[in-house]
């Protein structure tokens, strides 16, 4: 199906580009979200995605025990060197012959009974330096733990990467499909920034949290349980020490983290609302500076960096908060720590191997606790990003497809509206009650003024949105119980605004059937005069048309689009003053075009310019949302109703008297007063 950028249909709520009330459609905001849902949900939410991923998931858990425990390990062995090497300076200097019993017994004789507890815990000899192979080996053993914890560290890393990466990809399909699935009046009320946002800046925040979280997080609360287990092992009672600072760090980490979550909830917020006004912007730059509105642009810019500068200054300070908190009761812990084990090893009750273990597991148990709370605002920032994707894809969805689609082999092209009404808002009515028939092969066009309903009443057949009334018939099949893909398939649409991808000609034609062969795409430029302009272009049918267009006139757009819906062959056809951005002498020739692709297929057509619809079979002419005259050019012109106003208006030199009440009347004296 060819089309172009719809335009927001009248009636509806403002959309993109237009503003409710507060100025011009380049100078409207992204609107910021309702109350974001709890933490805790979302979160578990996030982490449920993982859920497939268990088996890979599992993997990442024993490699990240292995790493742990390796390392964890460590420690106790530079204990045992470190003995090695304090037993080895002590037996040096005691006489050598004398047994390691003898010497203990000798110290308490001498009154030196610390003295003599701390020789009975060490393993000396008399006499006997520094063993230096006991030495060497442990050192190596060291070195042999540390290299296969770095080893499965890097095999966890790499995993998990893989896994997160595979969630996340997930989501974004997610995403894609969900916004396809989306109806036609979520996008009408959503900001396009505000949605580039959610399905890109979003989950690509999530996906950097994800990874970094889940890494660090694993590994953070295996080493605690690890070198909690270990401190155990070596003194209950520094253990008991050091696990007291543990709930004064985690209520630090909470206290500090609730009140962060908002500031990044407001951060995602502002940065989707900024995105939105930055994209119309751009979008509109030439209206803007035609203007002269850049002033204030540039403020209400300033306002809205303002707004996330402050949300995010005010989310990072906090969340930074955390680690200083949590490093501050680590200190005091190491600082117990160094001073209890020193008396300990002075009065005997542990080896300075022990104590110097158990410092080292002491400043690992606070490393842990650190790489948690500098991740918690790494975790808030993701759940906040989270909870705006999982909005989108909580979004209600189009009706669902019918379960026993009806598929017509061929279509004549009857199409029968049967009484139906249909409203953008509940409470504002914009069609109620309309029926009409169109033949086959018959050509209906509609006129009438904006707001009327025109666009609404082909976008209907096309079910770009559902009937609140009625029924809508091709072929005697309701088109309801037709796939949505299906029908649109049959249907062929060339609208006012062009739209062309980033590709070439060739390409950009192809689009509306892929499978077409260069022979077929060079006929239909043919017959859409396509193939004159492209003739004379240095690539060709080649030629690359850029993102914005801007190498390829307005009217060139528009014959492409025709092309590309002639080339479709569709069996009902409908043209959105498809002729709009074409000069005089083109839409001449673009008449024949639509005349023959128009041939044996029903057509509608909507149009503002009178001149093109002179030969069609049956013209409607809309007004809020009722058809107030039908019949053909001539049979109108003769009632002198509204259509033969508004073609006077266009031939006749004259214009529509409009007649203008109190308020306008008031309205107007104080604009020639101000004038």
């Amino acid at each position: 199906m060819s089309g172009g950028s719809r335009k927001a249909p009248p009636g509806q709520p403002p959309g993109p580009g237009q503003s409710p009330g507060r100025g011009p459609p380049w100078m409207s905001l992204g609107t910021p979200s309702e109350k974001s849902r709890s933490f805790g949900p979302s979160a578990r939410r996030l982490l449920g995605r993982l859920r497939p991923q268990r088996l890979r998931m599992a993997c990442v858990v024993a490699l990240s025990v292995g790493s742990v425990t390796f390392s964890v390990a460590g420690p106790i062995l530079i204990g045992r060197a470190t003995n090695i090497i304090f037993s080895g300076v002590v037996g040096q200097h005691l006489a050598a012959g004398m047994t390691k019993r003898q010497a203990v017994a000798a110290e308490r004789a001498a009154g030196h009974i610390h003295l003599a507890e701390m020789f009975a815990r060490m393993q000396l000899v008399p006499g006997v330096g520094i063993d230096f192979k006991a030495l060497a080996l442990t050192l190596l053993e060291v070195v042999a733990l540390y290299l296969a914890s770095a080893t499965f560290l890097w095999a966890q890393g790499y995993l998990l990467n893989d896994v997160v990466q595979t969630v996340v990809r997930r989501l974004r399909s997610d995403v894609e499909e969900k916004i396809h699935r989306l109806p036609l009046r979520y996008f009408d009320r959503q900001p396009r920034g505000e949605l580039l946002s959610r399905v890109t800046n979003d989950i690509g925040n999530l996906s950097q949290s994800l990874q970094q979280s889940l890494s660090q997080l694993l590994t953070a609360l295996l080493t605690l349980v690890g070198v909690v287990s270990m401190m155990i092992v070596i003194s209950p009672l520094l253990a008991l020490i050091a696990v007291v600072t543990i709930p004064l760090a985690l209520l630090a980490t909470r206290f500090i983290a609730r009140r962060s979550q908002r500031h990044f909830i407001a951060q995602w917020t502002h940065t989707g609302d900024l995105n939105g006004q930055i994209e119309e912007v751009f979008t509109g730059h030439e209206l803007v500076t035609v203007f002269g509105r850049q002033a204030e642009v540039t403020r209400d810019f300033d306002a809205k960096n303002a707004e996330l500068f402050g949300a995010s200054f005010a989310a990072q300070f906090i969340a930074s908060l955390i680690m200083p908190a949590v490093m501050f009761v680590g200190s005091l812990n190491y600082v117990l720590v160094a001073v209890i084990g020193g008396l300990r090893v002075a009065t005997g009750g542990m080896t300075l191997g022990a104590v110097q273990a158990f410092i080292q597991y002491s400043r690992s148990f606070n490393r842990p606790l650190t790489q948690v709370a500098s991740l918690a605002g790494t975790m808030q920032s993701g759940v906040a990003s989270a909870e705006r994707v999982f909005e989108l894809l909580d979004e209600p969805e189009q009706a669902p497809e019918p379960q026993a689609p009806a598929r017509p082999a061929a279509l004549d092209g009857r199409v029968e509206f049967q009484h139906v009404s249909f409203r953008y808002e509940a409470d504002k009515p914009l069609i109620e009650d309309l029926s009409l028939t169109a033949e086959p092969g018959h050509t209906i066009a509609i006129v009438g003024p904006t707001g009327a309903g025109k666009t609404t009443l082909v976008n209907l057949i096309l079910r770009f949105y559902e009937l609140d009334g009625g029924r809508i018939t091709l072929d005697g099949v309701d088109i309801a119980t037709i796939r949505r893909d299906e029908l649109r398939g049959r249907i062929g649409m060339v609208l006012q605004d062009a739209w062309l991808f980033h590709g070439t000609i060739r390409d950009n034609i192809r689009y509306g059937r892929p499978g077409a062969t260069d022979e077929e795409i060079i006929e239909a430029a043919r017959a859409t005069f396509v193939d004159r302009f492209v003739r004379s272009l240095p690539d060709g049918y080649d030629t690359v048309i850029d993102e914005e267009s801007s190498n390829i006139s307005a009217g060139q757009k528009q014959l492409i689009t025709i092309a590309r819906a002639f080339l479709t062959r569709p069996e009902l056809l409908i043209l959105d003053e498809a002729t709009s951005s074409v000069d005089t002498r083109t839409e001449a020739l673009v008449q024949h075009a639509m005349a023959a692709l128009r041939s044996n297929r029903t057509s509608f057509v909507i149009a503002h310019r009178l001149s093109t619809i002179r030969d069609a079979d049956l013209i409607l002419v809309m007004r809020d949302g009722r058809i107030v005259e039908q019949g053909t050019h001539e049979t109108l012109l003769t009632r002198h109703g509204a259509y033969y106003d508004l073609y006077n208006a266009q031939f006749g030199g004259g214009g529509i008297q409009v007649e203008a009440g109190p308020a306008d009347r008031g309205y107007l004296r104080a604009f020639a007063a101000e004038a």
